[in-house]
């Protein structure tokens, strides 16, 4: 199954290292990151969950919730939360789900054959409140993730959803944002009093707008 941005987040039932989870239930009207890990007991996994849990408190303020999962069973993550927390210095705080019959990984595209047949790439999937697809960012096994990213995405992504304006290269909360193409110039000056550059007809910088 390919599933695109805009596709609604499949729903599953699945269990996990803090027991069953119906999954739009259980996001309610939060943002999700869903992300997968080739496996437990491995190293560069072992490094993410630690970051994602010292992470948890900006995710919540983003009001996203957090959740991960691999091929393996529920016992597996529970004795790996072990060691996560011993070498990363911090408690695991978000649900890890337990995929060993691969439910969950062939709805949501997570296993890719050429990459490798038996395990998880590192997918990730951010799900607004609507449970709509917003992002997906694929890595292969080796590669480990940039959580503070994910965090600038989402940060992107609602700042976008409530103004007309896009965020530029290398954009961080803060930093000035592109007007839409689709609004004129001078419809632009009334809408951001901030100020609007024109720098050329269609790009149109502005400070951001909530700021």
């Amino acid at each position: 199954m390919t599933l695109q941005l805009g596709d609604i987040a499949p729903d599953f039932t699945q269990d996990s290292s803090e027991g069953t989870i119906n999954f739009h239930e259980w996001a309610g009207d939060s943002w999700v990151v869903l992300f997968s890990h080739p496996a437990d007991y491995t190293p560069v996994c072992t490094t993410e969950l630690g970051e994602v849990a010292k992470l948890k408190g900006e995710f919540e303020k983003r009001n996203a919730k957090v959740i991960a999962l691999s091929v393996d069973d529920s016992d597996s993550h529970k004795g790996w939360i072990g060691d996560i927390e011993e070498t990363q210095g911090t408690a695991i705080n978000y649900p890890i789900l337990a995929d060993a019959d691969r439910k969950v990984s062939d709805l949501y595209g997570m296993i890719h054959p050429k990459a490798d047949a038996k395990v998880t790439v590192r997918t990730v999937f951010v799900i607004d409140p609507s449970k709509k697809l917003r992002l997906t960012i694929t890595y292969p096994p080796s590669t480990g993730r940039n959580f503070q990213e994910i965090l600038r995405v989402i940060d992107s992504l609602q700042l976008t959803d409530n103004y007309q304006v896009a965020t530029p290269v290398n954009w961080n909360d803060g930093d000035d944002c592109v007007v839409s193409p689709k609004i004129a110039t001078e419809d632009a000056k009334k809408q951001f009093p901030k100020g609007v550059e024109e720098i050329k007809p269609y790009l149109r910088m502005t400070p951001q707008p909530n700021k």
